[in-house]
């Protein structure tokens, strides 16, 4: 149901023809605005992650120039203001450690000013999850534009992608298969134009999800960056976004537990990251839908990963695009009866209207139901003694004669002692031990860094050893590939049962039986249990201590525990 003009949100500060009206108005006119932008058109806040220290979304400072065109086309009023740009390749510890932060950002940013409706500008890993984060707790209509991928890498005349080839080329340095001149000239031809990781890393899924969610336009999340159809989306969403104002389409409409579930299963036939399972279940938490590691081990079964990208196959952003995109794997999904057709996108359509004609044009990128890249896809949830409340691992990035596999565990108490030690000679290491990282998760990092695919002793990697079982409670790169357990939870520095692995114990994994065993017996955790005292935070105060004090594990999506649920973006209380 379309709202009335006069209860909008932006009228509680530009519809009042008194002082505060009045300051509102004047003050805005000092940048050039005139009086019949103020007649009670929507206003549409566009939260613009640009930043020059994020390169993924550094062309959003030209992009929005056309979602601006688009919202004065339909006859809105648009308004750019800056969030917190967590930007994944120079933040440092990590950019995990601050997507709440982005997300608090924009929530208070929306909440706070006269906005209607929201554009919200997301590109890199943790932009795309801060901004649904903080849009979904104040359930203003809200619509995503993603500022796509960047062209596909190309070194020596074959494709290279992002992350992906930086793995495998420092593994083959270190393993003297390539020379470091070779490396150094592989960097400037990886990253060939604007936009965020051209291979099925966590921007391209988390990107692609928000497409799946209902939240995006569809067709729009695989777009080059530099293509120019990235302008016409930047364009139409604008327009959009003024309608979804009118119709009052609000996020809680479209975030709907129906909407996780295509989501999910959209990330298993994509091959998607890992990282997907704790910005899922935080953007549901941020919207009050339940939402649980066994709803994604339960609605992942059976899905095939059909798309052939890197890291798990061959192919690039741009194939994928142009290939058909996401609507054309959604079609297939909704064709097995794997897709709950009749989920509200933020178009207005159902998600099935949409994507039901829409075509595939590579059956080598986007494969055909029967000839699929990985037959059981999907991201497999682990239990057991070593991971309680769970862990997670992606099968189409595993080498399948790891996926059962009993080991002599190899303990690194956190990644500076994995550094010290990782390339030590006399480490007894070989090809069936168990590396084990700790203190890496959400406290221990804190922030729980990509650190989970820790790259393989240097001198297994000269004897050609290409994979082994790595645990940790930390995070890994969408971009990387392995046969990587991640995310256990509880935590090492929370008091989890990893904290008690040490060098020598049997560890099991089971990927088929979804376990994850530490084959020591509870006495001896026991003696150690009583040992252990959790590491001290890795700061006293401020932002960090803020974060260590309040984050939920991984299981939990890693959120605050005082900003779950949806609080909602009325009018603030008048301070003139």
């Amino acid at each position: 149901m379309a709202t009335n003009e006069g209860d909008r949100r932006s009228r509680a500060w530009f519809g009042r023809l008194d002082k505060n009206g009045f300051i509102h108005r004047s003050w805005m006119k000092n940048q050039g605005f005139p009086d019949h932008l103020f007649d009670g058109r929507p206003v549409i806040g566009i939260a613009n992650t640009y930043s020059e220290l994020t390169p993924c979304n550094a062309h959003f400072k030209e992009l929005v120039e056309w979602v601006k065109r688009g919202v004065y086309e339909a006859g809105g009023f648009p308004l750019e203001f800056p969030v917190f740009s967590n930007g994944e390749s120079n933040l440092r510890p990590t950019s995990m450690l601050y997507r709440n932060l982005a997300a608090m950002t924009v929530e208070e940013a929306i909440r706070g000013n006269p906005i209607d409706g929201v554009v919200l500008c997301t590109g890199c890993d943790k932009t795309t999850p801060a901004l649904l984060m903080g849009a979904a707790s104040c359930d203003l209509p809200s619509i995503v534009l993603s500022g796509g991928p960047m062209l596909s890498g190309n070194y020596k005349g074959k494709p290279i992608g992002s992350g992906t080839d930086v793995f495998k080329f420092a593994e083959a340095v270190k393993a003297g298969e390539m020379s470091l001149q070779d490396f150094m000239e592989a960097e400037s031809c990886m990253s060939r134009s604007a936009g965020h990781c051209m291979t099925m890393g966590t921007a391209s899924t988390m990107n692609a999800l928000a497409e799946a969610l209902g939240t995006s336009l569809p067709g729009s999340a695989a777009i080059p960056a530099a293509d120019a159809r990235r302008r016409q989306i930047a364009h139409l969403t604008g327009m959009r976004a003024v309608a979804i104002v009118r119709e009052d389409l609000r996020l809680s409409k479209i975030l709907t537990r129906e909407a996780f579930q295509n989501a999910i299963r959209a990330c298993g036939a994509l091959g998607g990251s890992t990282n997907a399972v704790i910005h899922l279940l935080a953007i549901a938490g941020r919207v009050g839908v339940p939402l649980s590691l066994e709803d994604w081990d339960a609605w992942g079964r059976g899905v095939p990963t059909l798309v052939d990208l890197m890291p798990s196959g061959r192919f690039l952003a741009e194939d994928f695009y142009y290939a058909g995109g996401l609507p054309a794997v959604l079609r297939r999904l909704g064709e097995h009866e794997l897709l709950v057709k009749d989920a509200l996108t933020i178009n207005g359509k159902t998600i099935w209207e949409n994507v039901k004609d829409a075509p595939c044009w590579n059956e080598e990128v986007i494969r055909p139901w029967d000839r699929p890249l990985v037959v059981e896809g999907g991201l497999v949830v682990l239990r057991g003694n070593l991971a309680p409340n769970g862990a997670v691992l992606k099968p189409s990035a595993a080498s399948p004669h790891l996926l059962r596999h009993r080991g002599r565990a190899v303990v690194f108490e956190d990644i500076d002692h994995y550094h010290a030690r990782i390339a030590d000679p006399a480490l007894e290491v070989d090809e069936t031990s168990v590396l084990v990282l700790k203190n890496c998760g959400p406290k221990g990092y804190p922030g729980m860094a990509e650190v989970g695919n820790m790259g393989l002793p240097p001198k297994l990697l000269r004897r050609g050893v290409k994979d082994m079982v790595r645990i940790s409670d930390a995070r890994m790169s969408g971009t990387a590939y392995g046969t990587v357990v991640l995310h256990v939870a509880p935590e090492a520095a929370a008091g989890g049962p990893l904290a008690l692995v040490r060098d020598g114990d049997q560890v099991e994994l089971d990927v088929p039986a979804r376990r994850l065993e530490l084959k020591v017996d509870e006495e001896e955790l026991a003696r150690r249990r009583a040992a252990w005292s959790p590491p001290p935070p890795a700061m006293a105060s401020g932002y960090w201590k803020l974060y260590h004090d309040h984050v939920l594990q991984a299981d939990r999506g890693c959120d605050f525990d005082f900003l779950s649920g949806c609080r909602g973006a009325a009018p603030p209380r008048d301070s003139h």
